[in-house]
């Protein structure tokens, strides 16, 4: 007969999941037997928490959901930064933990924690697997919630004792996404009467015009009418940032031409924007522009983020929509020069003489890597720099964390996108995210994974460093010392290197990036 724990596996597998993140536990015994006899691949990790990064970086590039796997007490709590990463950067991720029998759950217990009570502010849903009648209704519910546009984390909590209980039962057949309605006729009237009536309309593209097929009417509508696009940092490859219309990101520029063209656009369309990427303050601190927004959900009440319409349907259609409604070039390239100076300062080699510095370096990097390859940021001063001066040309292949912003995500991260998309991958961190969870290169290496490690060093927690001197003229607290990372690096079998000049450095970036191999590059920035 089989248990509560194979059904689970069952109805996983008819959510077509391909891989289950994590770590192994007494209490999730069962369920581990139960994955091993499906066509579900477990991967154990190091952690926990890059299990969950894991989870949460397959679930933004493929939409589907990543799935993430703890025991109770200390693994369900090491998940959560991870989740929560899921949850605010809007991926759907379905995380699962164990927990002891339900006979020991009313009083102190080893290792029980209420889980549920936990998980309960950072996920869209949250549930006990109370009885084994309810894992299919259960399951299908945390999958349908993760995924559903917008997107997000949910958790469900399988005590052992259920899992072990027989049970004969299907699960819950997976249906279409829901649909989104039409746009409302009258919003979208509203909405094109006000950038035809702008002289300096202006495209704000966030997280949800990569996560969404948006970024096809993104591109048809920038095409039409000639409008300039600036990006949130997890809006980045909305449009090809080759474009004359892009601006890259907010900070973008060596004289912060992306800040001064936001500052002079006279209205605002936002699409697929959260307050939560970016804080509108920096870029409306008068409230005096006009603002459409875009959006599967209404906007945040927010005093600097108070759109004067609302377009909540289909992101695409909605484009499609209100560009039907405008006549051709009726918006023109009013920052063209802005665009020229951008990607000229982004595509600039370094010269011999130029500092070893994360920014120098990047145009290397670029160099080295095709349209479609994926980078997949860590946090830190080196994010910045990626955010604001790495092109990027397709959707969803420059990676950043900042919802949550969490340090460790590059290399469980770039480990996930491997396993999720054929392009070559690179994990770009400092070195203080990288110690965070770099015990994931054996995980990577076990599994075959190919993708390249570039470590920027300078023994700080740099940004905070830089924010301190900001706001002191001096830092503290911040200094860090660093093992031998190449040679920490072929400890787990793979190749590094340490170039040292500019000449060295493109050269590793070139022959490494594109290769069959995972391997590390350290970088040792200069102060």
């Amino acid at each position: 007969m089989p248990t509560a724990s194979d059904l689970l596996v069952d109805c996983l597998e008819a959510e077509d999941v391909e891989y289950v993140f994590g770590l192994p536990g007494e209490e999730v015994e069962d369920l581990l037997f139960s994955l091993r006899d499906s066509s579900i691949e477990f991967v154990p990790t190091r952690h926990e928490q890059g299990a969950a990064f894991m989870a949460d970086v397959y679930g933004r590039l493929t939409g589907d959901a990543g799935v993430c796997l703890s025991t109770l007490g200390p693994g369900a709590t090491n998940l959560i930064t991870g989740v929560a990463d899921a949850q605010l950067d809007k991926s759907p991720v379905v995380a699962i933990t164990g927990q002891g029998g339900r006979e020991r759950l009313h009083k102190e217990s080893h290792q029980a924690l209420d889980v549920v009570d936990v998980f309960e502010p950072i996920v869209e849903w949250n549930a006990q697997i109370a009885e084994p009648e309810i894992v299919p209704e259960s399951v299908r519910k945390a999958f349908k919630l993760a995924e559903l546009e917008k997107p997000g984390a949910t958790h469900l909590e399988f005590p052992e004792d259920v899992a072990s209980e027989e049970i004969d039962a299907e699960p819950i057949p997976v249906r279409d996404p829901v649909r989104r309605p039409d746009p409302d006729e009258a919003s979208v009237e509203r909405a094109a009467t006000l950038l035809e009536d702008a002289e300096r309309p202006l495209l704000l593209a966030g997280n949800g015009a990569v996560r969404t097929p948006a970024a096809d009417g993104i591109r048809g509508l920038v095409d039409r009418l000639e409008l300039p696009v600036v990006a949130t940092y997890m809006g980045k490859g909305a449009i090809s940032d080759r474009e004359p219309a892009s601006l890259l990101t907010l900070d973008s520029g060596p004289d912060d031409e992306a800040a001064r063209s936001i500052e002079r656009a006279d209205c605002v369309i936002a699409v697929g924007y959260d307050i939560a990427e970016h804080d509108p303050e920096g870029w409306n601190p008068d409230c005096e522009k006009r603002i459409v927004h875009v959006d599967h959900e209404p906007a945040e009440v927010y005093r600097h983020y108070n759109p004067d319409v609302e377009v909540v349907a289909d992101v695409g259609a909605a484009l499609d929509a209100i560009g039907d409604r405008l006549p051709p070039e009726s918006c023109s390239l009013w920052c063209r020069d802005a665009h020229d100076r951008i990607l000229e300062a982004t595509t600039r080699a370094p010269e011999d003489a130029d500092p070893i510095s994360v920014r120098n370096a990047l145009p290397l990097l670029r160099e080295a890597t095709a349209d479609e390859d994926v980078l997949v940021s860590d946090v830190g001063s080196h994010k910045m720099a990626i955010a604001q001066s790495y092109p990027t040309y397709e959707p969803n292949t420059c990676v950043i964390s900042n919802g949550l912003a969490s340090m460790g995500i590059a290399v469980p991260g770039a480990l996930a996108a491997d396993l999720a998309t054929d392009a070559n991958v690179v994990a770009a961190t400092g070195d203080g995210g990288f110690l965070m969870n770099a015990a994931e290169i054996e995980t990577a290496s076990r599994l075959d994974c190919e993708f390249t490690i570039v470590v920027f060093v300078d023994d700080d927690y740099g940004l905070i460093s830089e924010k301190q001197l900001e706001h002191r003229g001096e830092y503290t607290g911040t200094a860090l010392s660093n093992p031998d990372l190449v040679a920490f690096a072929e400890s787990f079998g793979i190749e590094a290197r340490r170039p040292e000049s500019w000449d060295e450095i493109g050269r590793a970036f070139r022959e490494t990036v594109p290769s069959d191999e995972l391997s590390l590059i350290e970088v040792r920035l200069e102060p």
